[in-house]
């Protein structure tokens, strides 16, 4: 910790502003700083903000890792006098739960361990490195010379709500020569009380504003005037307000109106998001800019509600995502194909800032299973190399030890037990308990399976050998734990099954098993790159007693002699059910056929889409695979739920947490496995080497596309495959960059 030097504070749980002058005596040739504020923070130099990052550090859990950030300044320093300047607010560091917080809903038994705050006052650390022409160099650290006072954010908690008032605010406190002889002098904490985590530079991509939403007026009602930006997002509000001191404006932000015209803040019955974000006026009759600080929030409308006489203008969302660099894109002359395509990608956007987010509404957890699920959709639109690498290392940081525990409702300690990956990484809010009837929340297969595949889907795309030498042994304790959960039958089924599924066809024993053999069998690929022999042999050997015993339970006759795989406990059959063990090759060959077959009828007799957020991937590359690209794009396109373009007909902007009319958040995008379609399915693209060193293309058209362009950059350079229809007659090109094998298959 000590490399930053002290950690410094105002003593406050609220945010607050730190400055500190110095001299620049002679020309400095470079000027870097390394910065910290716990939670979040904004750095200043001589009155200008430094960067265009927003909500710096990343999210972690500060008492493993903590995360600082490098910004060269050297362009902002001056002869003489200068001025640092940092912001300091709350987010998960020490949660402020003023207005809108999550908590669990009644139907969930009460959470024995609770949110702990990672301190008792907000922190600042930081470090000034001048390099002079000269070549001698000099370094400044946050000290007691620091002063420090309460910010004009008086309130900000991590889900969205912020309250700021004008009065409070300070013009100048960035810049030389202000006078702080009113501020205090920052404390010091001691070294017992410092945060705990290691320090890292941050190195995924920081948290930018990637478009600004200009708000439209819609109508007033119940006193209140309502507001669309057009598009459902994660994003900074802004806006100017005239009137006079004290004066207040409050804004309500929801992602859907009610019947009568106003928001809606009630996710589908379940919990009202009554976040607000609310100004108070410090200027008499002048425009007075507002913009949110230390937290975001989500939504797609607005109300406004604010004193008599105030005016407003500007008002705008601002949309922020970490996911900022485009890997991949996609256009057809069908415009349903590319407003699919776009509600996905907004999605994505507004649920990946520094964690992987289920939804930026209602509980912003970093909840672990579309790290693999939707990897390669997320992969193919987005560049993310160094956001996965920061999601495992989350992992790895959370992966439990034989002594952590927590308490049961009786207050005794519960051990997890050791290789355990949560379900969240970072956990802020543990939930350890299983929930009577539906399963553990926190101890999930298809979710800490996320320490093995998502690593493997990283290695698939970006072809780097270290992600697997960091994560393998990770993965090795994640699987023994998964041998302790074992059934007598042989079967996983403690998790929650097909997550999501309409029909309530969770399949736990069917699905969790899976997993158990797909961990297994990666790993041993993994031992086989690493050179893991003894390792390999013992995977292999487990892998193979998994498959067997699961082929032995679950392949059975149908009613005409042929081989389908039944739901464990009822005897049925679902598309998740065949399409898991088909994708992971467990099925036997002979019998593959048959289990194909049925697996066709499963579709074809629901005529939808009919799984949840584990199953669905599966479902659809295991019919693109086997000569059903017609099944899947009719499924997309119907105008009924379960439907990714019955989301469009609702007039919803971005994807819901289930495929159903009015769900509960319209912005998850952990059912966004259709985009992998459009790159593997339509375009055709398929990875035969890690890294994109050889791959196969053979592309396909939907019926009601006559032309089709598809772009991805890989790490080698750009993939291109266009199709076109005309006269009835299919053409294709495909171009892969030098370096690339090309294996040109005949059209699917």
């Amino acid at each position: 910790m000590r490399e930053l030097g002290n950690w410094i504070t105002a003593g406050t749980e609220g945010p607050f502003l730190a400055r500190r002058e110095f001299a620049v005596e002679k020309p400095v040739a470079r000027a870097t700083a390394k910065v910290c504020g716990l939670g979040q923070f904004v750095f200043w130099v001589n009155g200008q903000k430094v960067g265009d990052h927003e909500l710096d550090p990343g999210w972690t859990d500060y008492r493993k890792y903590i995360e600082y950030v490098t910004f060269d300044v050297t362009a902002l320093l001056r002869p003489g006098k200068n001025a640092l300047g940092a912001e300091v607010g709350n987010g998960w560091f020490l949660k402020n739960d003023e207005h809108y917080t999550f908590s669990f809903p009644a139907f969930m038994p009460p959470n024995p361990n609770p949110y702990r705050p990672f301190g008792k006052s907000l922190v600042l650390a930081l470090e000034l490195n001048l390099l002079f022409a000269d070549g001698t160099s000099e370094t400044l650290r946050a000290d007691g010379k620091f002063r420090v006072a309460p910010h004009s954010v008086t309130q900000s908690n991590v889900y969205g709500s912020e309250t700021e008032d004008g009065r409070l605010r300070q013009a100048g406190w960035a810049l030389p020569g202000f006078d702080d002889s009113g501020w205090a002098a920052a404390c010091i904490l001691p070294e017992a009380d410092a945060p705990a985590g290691r320090l890292l530079e941050q190195f995924q991509p920081p948290i930018r504003v990637v478009r600004k939403y200009p708000a439209k007026f819609l109508h007033t009602v119940n006193g209140r005037e309502i507001y669309d930006f057009g598009q459902n997002t994660a994003g900074i509000l802004s806006f100017e307000a005239k009137g006079r001191p004290g004066d207040v404006v409050r804004i309500y932000p929801a992602e859907k109106l009610a019947a009568d015209g106003d928001v809606d803040q009630v996710a589908k019955g379940w919990v009202t998001v009554d976040s607000v974000v609310t100004y108070i006026l410090g200027a008499e009759n002048a425009w007075e800019p507002f913009r949110m600080r230390f937290t975001y929030f989500a939504g797609k409308v607005v109300a406004v509600e604010k004193s008599p006489g105030v005016e407003l203008r500007g008002l705008a969302a601002e949309a922020v995502t970490s996911a900022w660099q485009e890997a991949g894109s996609f256009s057809c002359d069908d415009a349903r194909y590319e407003a699919i395509y776009s509600m996905i990608e907004r999605t994505v956007e507004a649920n990946l800032l520094s964690v992987h987010t289920d939804c930026p509404t209602i509980e912003r957890f970093a909840w672990q299973e579309p790290n693999h699920l939707m990897a390669p959709a997320i992969f193919f639109m987005k560049d993310g190399r160094k956001l996965w690498e920061k999601f495992l290392l989350d992992m790895r940081s959370a992966q439990h030890t034989g002594e952590d525990f927590f308490f049961d409702y009786a207050g005794e300690k519960v051990y997890p037990g050791d290789g355990l990956v949560p379900s969240q990484c970072p956990c802020y809010i543990p939930n350890v308990l299983p929930v009577p009837g539906m399963g553990s929340f926190y101890d999930i297969v298809p979710w800490g399976s996320s320490i093995i595949l998502a690593a493997r889907w990283h290695y698939l795309f970006y072809g780097d050998r270290r992600i697997l030498e960091e994560n393998f042994d990770a993965g090795l304790r994640y699987l023994e734990h998964l041998k302790t959960k074992m059934t007598p039958e042989g079967f996983l089924n403690h998790g929650l099954g097909d997550w999501g599924n309409p029909e309530n066809v969770l399949a736990r024993e069917n699905i969790e098993t899976v997993f158990l053999y797909a961990d297994a069998s990666t790993l041993a690929w993994f031992a086989k790159i690493l050179g893991r022999e003894a390792e390999r042999k013992d995977l292999l050997a487990f892998a193979e007693e998994v498959r067997e015993n699961y082929n032995r339970r679950l392949l059975v006759r149908d009613g005409d002699g042929r081989w389908q795989y039944r739901v464990w406990g009822d005897g049925g059959v679902s598309q998740a059910a065949e399409a898991l063990p088909l994708y992971w090759g467990m099925v036997p060959d002979e019998r593959r056929a048959d289990v194909i077959a049925c697996f066709r009828r499963t579709l074809t007799e629901k005529g939808a889409f009919a799984a949840g957020e584990i199953g669905l991937p599966y479902i659809i590359q295991t019919a693109s695979k086997n000569g059903m690209n017609d099944l899947v794009a009719e499924f997309l396109l119907r105008e009924e739920h379960s439907s990714y373009y019955a989301f469009l007909l609702d007039g919803m902007t971005t994807l819901g947490e289930y495929l159903e009319h009015n769900p509960r958040s319209h912005c998850h995008d952990m059912m966004g496995h259709i985009v992998e379609w459009y790159y593997t399915g339509i375009a055709g693209i398929e990875i035969l080497e890690p890294g994109f060193r050889k791959v196969r293309v053979r592309p396909y058209l939907p019926p009601t596309v006559s032309r089709f362009r598809c772009t991805y950059r890989s790490p080698l350079g750009e993939i291109e495959v266009c199709g076109a229809r005309e006269n009835g007659r299919e053409t294709f090109t495909v171009r892969v960059p030098d370096g690339m094998a090309l294996e040109e298959g005949a059209p699917a």
